[in-house]
Parts: C-alpha cells; structure tokens; sequence
C-alpha cells in the first residue's frame, strides 16, 4: 500500500510547522494508512518532501515518539507503534513528572507558558560574564577542589547582609548553602522527620514538593492556600488530627496562585505552630522579587520557629543551583551533618559567582530592574488573560505567576495536550495538588506568556 505524498505545511498558518506536520502523521497512522510496523521516512527525506528543515522533522518525530505512536530504533529510524486502525490513540499523561521532564528539554514546546523561572532574556547573564572573566588562574583552581562544607564564606555574609536588611536576625554560622533551594527543603525534612511522619503541605502548592516528601517515606495532609494565605482554621484542624512536627508554606509570592500572606495571617500561622509545637518551614525563594517592605513568617516569628529557605535561581539564573538555608544554630548542625553525608559540599565555583554579583553592587539595580520587568508583564498578562475569557484567582503584585481558568468548566487534561500541538506548554493545576487532584485552574509565568500565539490558543478554546 502506498501512501499519499506527505502536503508542504502551510506557513501562514497559525499552527506551528511541527503541529501541522505531525497531525498530518497522526492523522495516517490513526486512519491505518501508516501500519504498525512501517518505517518512516528518513528525517533528511522527510524534510526534502515538506520543504521544512531536519530540525522541525527532529521534533515532530520527537513528539510522535513522546505520544507513543512511532519509535526510534537508533541507525534504523523511526518506526510506527501506534494504535491499530479503530483503536484509540494512546494519550499522554499530564503530570507533574511531565511537566518535570519536558519544560527542561531543548525540544521542549515554544511558548512554555506554564514554566517556573525567567526567561533567558531576563537572566543576569552579563554579571555572570563578568564574574567568570574576572576570576584568575588561581582562583579559578580554587574554586574546582571541594569547598567549605557551610558553602562559601564571602556569599554566606552576603545572605547574612541580605536577610538583616528584612529585620530577620541570623548570624552567618546559621546559614547552609545548598544546591539550589530543592536540597535546602530536603535537608531541612530529613532532620526534622522520620519514616512516615505527616507533613503539612499547601493546596494548591509548589508540584515538586509532593513527590519528593513521597519518596522520603512521608506522608501529606494538605491546607487550602486562601487569597491571603494558608487557612488558618484548616491549619488548626488538621495539626490537631495528625498532630505534624512541619509545615512548610511560601509566604512570598506563592507558587502558583501569586499570593502573598498577610501580616494577620502569618501571625495566625506563629499562633498554632508554637500552641503545638510545629516547625515551620518557610520555602521563600521568590521573596528578592518582591519589595523590600514585605514581611515574612521568618521576620515575625524569627528563626527559633520558623526555618527560611532562599535562592538565587528566580534572580540571577537557575542553572547556577544556589540556594541557601537560614535557621536556628542547632538545626543548621543537624542540617550540615546531612548535607556531608549525602553531597559532602556544594560547588565553590557556582557560589563564587554567585558572590561576585552580590558583592558587586550592580544585584540590588538588578533586582529593581526586575522587579519592574515584571510587575509590567504581569499587567500585561493578566489582562490579555481576561480579554481572552479567563477569570483570574488574584491580581499579583508582581513576581511570575498568575492563576487563572475559563469560565466553564474543562477537561484541563485534553485541553493541555492540544496546547502541545501549538507549541504551547501549559501547566493544569492538577499539577499542584497533593495527589493531582482535579483542577480547573492553569498557572501562567507572566514573563514567558505574553505572546500572541498563546492569547488566540486561548480565545479560540473559549469561543
């Protein structure tokens, strides 16, 4: 059976090249004029009939590969697995190891609109530069043998500086450097529990945090993440019922909703940790791009009750991967304890550069400059959200994120896996529930959603 000659894209379409193409694949193998078993054309063949380039073929097999219906067998090309005339086509699953897994990939979709950190544009790339260039021979062997188990001197005086300018009190003893902000969370449960604990987590609330507290053998009891922060008489319920020894909350900025708690509700928060003896765990890695003013659980309650976790990822850039734990002496031995005997040191190299920025007296501008940036993008999204017929959580006072959903209710699922085919990556909320349980909401990074393409998807799913 011969198959009918693959089309030319239509370039004035909408529709990026790699979703016109691939439908047209998908379209043959669902309809069964691909079979099971054939070959594709070569990638460089497969170019030459839609007069595309090997890179847009690269992708769209890519992404045939990644929905289960062709597969690569190295030297011999890629090869059709999918369903058999009839059958229904295998459908990916949105999760939040997904989101993990294809957000990071360099093939990964256009528009990451559902993304977790800035944008290239935004990144401190010339500081970083300049920090590189600057460092001699020297230093520079230096800085590739194993460093201070507390992480560098020079940068741990800086976060001691930084902090103290937001009244929260440390000395530079009480401050760990991670690898980025994710160790410095894992760290801090793993002195603070033990095998099947509860741990008091946010809904909606960061994705990775969930499976990560699985895989540590704990267990999850969530609080609702209200509009001015974590309910508080949830709170007192469920510490009551499984009575946790954490409870780790994002005052700054939330991840997703963009919410920031209020002076009254963290005092609430302080109220219930200390009546029963809960240590709060205050993961406030967004908290540079808020204003100087801003208050923090740790502020208020100081770092006897509450541990504080920072980063340099959403600021300078996250390939860099530090980030910081700031808490009471004795915690931070117990944390520097595990820390050596599961990584024995962080990298010199990353922390000196991070240093030199700091240092440097260009990081505060910077972080003016950005803030700015996104306090403009967030106007700009939020509106563009709600002329496309989204409804918003909350208006964020900058920072990345918003939270919004359409008016009626969807199959956020199908609808996120449609985006795919447009080159748009989604993030369903569903993603950042314990359990993905349902959702109707979808989080948006302001700084990576506003582009057209991404406003007429929408306006067309609301039409």
């Amino acid at each position: 059976m011969t198959s009918p000659p693959f089309r030319n894209p239509d370039r004035r379409s909408h529709t990026p090249l790699v979703g016109q193409i691939g439908q047209d694949l998908e379209d043959r193998i669902r309809s069964g004029v691909l079979r099971r078993g054939e070959r594709l054309p070569s990638i460089r063949r497969m170019a030459r009939q839609c007069g595309v380039s090997t890179i847009t073929i690269a992708n769209t097999y890519l992404r045939l590969a990644s929905t289960g219906l062709v597969e690569s067998r190295g030297t011999r090309g890629y090869f059709v697995i999918g369903p058999e005339r009839g059958t229904p086509l295998l459908q990916r699953s949105i999760d939040s190891m997904w989101l993990l897994q294809h957000a990071y990939e360099d093939e990964a979709p256009v528009i990451k609109a559902g993304c977790g950190w800035l944008p290239s544009d935004m990144l401190f790339t010339s500081a970083t530069q300049r920090a590189l260039t600057g460092l001699s021979p020297q230093k520079l062997a230096a800085m590739l043998e194993y460093g201070n188990p507390y992480g560098h001197a020079g940068l741990r005086h800086n976060i001691r500086q930084m902090l103290a300018r937001r009244d929260i009190a440390c000395t530079e003893g009480s401050i760990i450097l991670t690898h980025g902000a994710s160790q410095a969370l894992e760290l801090a449960v793993r002195c603070l529990s033990t095998r099947g604990d509860t741990i008091l987590v946010e809904d909606p609330g960061y994705c990775n945090l969930y499976p990560a507290l699985q895989a540590l053998g704990l267990q999850i009891a969530s609080i609702p993440r209200l509009r001015d922060g974590p309910c508080p008489e949830q709170l007192e319920r469920m510490v009551r019922r499984y009575q946790p020894r954490l409870f780790i909350t994002t005052s700054i900025l939330h991840n997703p909703t963009g919410t920031c708690s209020t002076a009254r509700n963290m005092r609430d928060v302080l109220r219930i940790a200390r009546k029963h003896d809960v240590t709060v765990i205050e993961d406030d890695i967004f908290l540079d791009l808020a204003p100087d003013g801003q208050q923090t659980l740790s502020q208020l309650g100081g770092l006897n009750a509450v541990i504080h976790i920072g980063s340099f990822s959403k600021t300078i850039g996250p390939g860099l991967r530090v980030g910081y734990v700031a808490c009471a002496p004795d915690t931070a031995q117990r944390i520097l304890r595990q820390k050596m005997a599961s990584n024995l040191t962080t990298a010199p190299l990353n922390e000196e550069i991070v240093h030199n920025i700091v240092s440097s007296g260009l990081y505060r501008p910077h972080l003016a400059n950005l803030r700015e940036s996104l306090m403009r993008a967030q106007a700009r999204v939020c509106s563009r959200l709600e002329q496309a017929g989204m409804q918003l959580y909350f208006h964020p006072a900058g920072g990345m994120f918003a939270w919004a959903r359409f008016g009626t209710d969807r199959d956020v699922r199908a609808l996120a896996e449609r985006a795919c085919s447009y080159d748009i990556m989604l993030a369903p909320g569903h993603l950042f529930r314990p359990d993905e349980q349902p959702s109707q909401w979808f989080r948006f990074n302001v700084a990576h959603s506003d582009n057209p393409r991404l406003f007429d998807f929408l306006e067309h799913m609301t039409g």
